[in-house]
């Protein structure tokens, strides 16, 4: 996972405990939507963490700052999405039985003290029923096309990043180094114009949620300025998709929570409590080092969460037109571009959905009878009660039997 300079946190992590980079796909691919879904029910402390140098960052007053942080772990979660436990916190609360497991809200039992990532929103759009069996029984394996998207993002995150490799020593140092590369990553896109893997982390309808932004651009030619999100998606084909209804969803939701980040004071105590982490936690010396390099000393978590909260006050919205790319993953050349207005009304909808089902407000649903294609490319066809009934046209689909259309993966 990388903390932000220019890019979100990216970290080599246990394969079995924590969730990838996400990653977004189209088709058989789109499974790679929830590969965030399968949680752990702990996560490992990371052990060391990268952190982009050479920058200044934002100040409450004096907004002189370029990018340049970005912190990586080789052990335990891997991005945003994943916060481990606060130092010398004790084990999570007693074992409950099995029965009240099961019924436990998916939210409570595979996000606690985590939040919902953005990729956990997307593939609920995507289908429930299939995240379901994901959180129960386990992701799929990524694919060829998979982990070529993500080393496509490697390359354009390294293109305006630099990173060093930062010793922390628990939750609260990783959770510090997330909020720096948001600071750095910010003071970059006021300055230079544009930033990338920008970590996000908010309070959404009652509930956290994280996430990590692909690109923001500032355009320079108009006269009030407001940051262009945009998503780049990598095919295998030289086609572009009929419709990519997840990608659009997955950016309108960014926004939602950039919007709300620059809008609303951060409520800091909501975030110590849920996440289990001393505010007054002394920093580890490299990280106290970098933050003062990086133009905002801080000794302690609190201290860097306030010089945040300064930074999104700074900030203007998002602008309302989102970008999605589409490069080809043969050579990297541009397919071609959607760009599309956000509704904010669309957003709010689909994210108190998705919730109903998170929390356990009722059982996940089905995709409707236009988009039953779907279970043929679900590995989880077989077992599906949709497709319990033989005379039911979902049921004469097999995965193994029908070849994978296009694929765009991030």
């Amino acid at each position: 996972m990388t903390t932000h300079s220019s890019s979100s946190p990216t970290t080599t992590n246990s394969e079995e405990k924590t969730a990838k980079i996400p990653i977004e796909i189209i088709s058989e691919e789109e499974m790679a939507l929830i590969e965030a879904a399968f949680a752990a029910a702990s996560a490992a402390m990371p052990a060391t963490s990268q952190l982009h140098r050479n920058s200044r960052s934002i100040r409450a007053i004096t907004l002189l700052s370029k990018r340049g942080l970005s912190a990586c772990t080789t052990t335990g979660p891997p991005d945003i999405e994943d916060s481990g436990r606060a130092c010398g916190s004790n084990s999570p609360s007693p074992q409950k039985s099995k029965r009240n497991r099961v019924m436990e809200p998916f939210l409570h039992r595979f996000r606690k003290g985590r939040g919902l990532s953005v990729t956990d929103l997307t593939g609920t759009e995507w289908c429930e029923k299939q995240t379901e069996f994901i959180l129960l029984f386990g992701k799929p394996k990524r694919t060829k096309a998979m982990k070529a998207g993500s080393a496509r993002h490697v390359v354009l995150e390294e293109e305006v990043i630099k990173r060093v490799k930062v010793q922390v020593e628990c939750a609260e140092d990783v959770w510090a180094l997330k909020f720096m590369n948001f600071i750095v990553g910010a003071n970059q896109l006021l300055f230079d114009g544009l930033t990338r893997e920008l970590p996000l982390i908010g309070f959404v309808e009652g509930v956290w949620m994280v996430g990590i932004i692909d690109e923001l651009r500032m355009p320079a030619s108009e006269s009030t300025r407001f940051p262009v999100l945009v998503d780049t998606k990598t095919r295998v084909q030289a086609t572009l998709p009929v419709k990519n209804l997840c990608g659009r969803y997955q950016l309108m939701c960014y926004k939602y929570m950039w919007d709300t980040l620059v809008a609303d004071k951060f409520p800091s105590q909501k975030f110590f409590d849920f996440f289990s982490l001393n505010p007054n936690h002394i920093l580890s010396p490299e990280i106290r080092d970098n933050t003062a390099k990086s133009g905002f000393p801080s000794e302690t978590l609190s201290d860097v969460v306030r010089y945040f909260g300064n930074s999104c006050s700074l900030l203007p919205q998002a602008h309302d037109q989102l970008l999605l790319r589409y490069e080809l993953q043969e050579d990297q050349s541009l397919l071609g571009e959607d760009e599309f207005a956000y509704d904010p009304d669309l957003v709010k909808d689909q994210i108190k959905s998705c919730l109903e089902f998170w929390l356990g407000k009722r059982e996940a649903s089905y995709p409707p009878m236009e988009e039953l294609w779907k279970c043929k490319f679900c590995k989880f066809a077989s077992v599906c009660p949709v497709n319990s009934d033989p005379n039911d046209s979902p049921s004469q689909t097999k995965s193994e039997h029908v070849p994978s259309p296009d694929l765009t993966s991030k």
